[in-house]
């Protein structure tokens, strides 16, 4: 059985899996499949950590791809949800703290007003000073070192808000802040958080790459057409920072969830 997958527990899931260096790949017949097996597996994994350690940090991405994941992790009654503190990766700079669009509302609405976590950690846009919201931010994940990374990739290959441009593998940084690049700001548009480019915000703060990769598990769900291009250039370009996500093959317990619509160039 390939490190990652669910044996025969996974069977009614999956159709087909693979794994490429480090980095194991579940194909799975649509979204809501593909969504349910994520969960499943991560809340497995939450449960063996907790029969070892008092408490699981988690890490989250906020976005439309993430839609089936989230609810199906909500509808979970195996997990001491108490147990885990919740972080969420990357926020908008400029916007309201409550504002639809921003990540935290997301999250606030898809999961962390749902699950009664032990703690959930907020990255703040709106503050007017960065750098110490940066410094808050990286002190409390120092303090709640990850063990679960939940996060997608993006149709330019970004994990969390590095963008090409921005990326790099070696970031002396843990949370920093980021001028996001065009097809960025176009993916925003293109999953209906906005309605035209103008309205996309253009800073961001978000997690670097060294601190998402010191997950010790990465769970990575990647549904949809417009991700195929992402999802090849994932597992078949070089490891470099052009393209953000391949660094996701040099992770020792990364797994990459996708439905046949993204892994369509497979």
């Amino acid at each position: 059985m390939i490190p990652g997958s669910l044996g025969d527990q996974d069977a009614k899931y999956r159709v087909s899996t693979g794994q490429i260096e480090k980095l194991v790949f579940n194909i799975y017949d649509n979204r809501g499949l593909m969504g349910e097996a994520a969960a499943k597996m991560v809340c497995e994994k939450i449960n063996r950590l907790l029969e070892k350690q008092e408490f699981v940090n988690m890490i989250f991405a906020a976005a439309p791809s993430q839609n089936e994941f989230l609810a199906a992790l909500c509808q979970d009654t195996s997990v001491n949800w108490k147990r885990v503190n919740a972080f969420h990766m990357d926020e908008y700079m400029g916007l309201p703290k409550d504002a639809p669009q921003a990540f935290g509302s997301f999250l606030k609405k898809k999961i962390f007003d749902r699950l009664p976590f032990g703690s959930i950690n907020y990255l703040d846009g709106s503050v007017a000073d960065t750098d110490a919201e940066c410094n808050r931010y990286a002190k409390l994940l120092s303090r709640f070192p990850p063990d679960i990374v939940c996060m997608g990739i993006g149709e330019n290959g970004h994990i969390a808000f590095n963008d090409p441009h921005a990326a790099d593998f070696n970031d002396p940084a843990t949370v920093k802040m980021v001028t996001l690049d065009l097809a960025c700001i176009q993916q925003q548009v293109n999953d209906g958080c906005f309605d035209k480019l103008d309205q996309v915000p253009t800073r961001a703060l978000t997690l670097t790459i060294p601190a998402l990769m010191a997950g010790r598990y990465i769970y990575c769900v990647v549904p949809g057409e417009k991700k195929a291009n992402a999802v090849y250039n994932t597992l078949h370009k070089n490891i470099i920072e052009e393209y953000p996500s391949s660094i996701l093959r040099a992770h020792p317990h990364a797994i990459l969830f996708l439905d046949k619509e993204s892994s369509a160039r497979l």
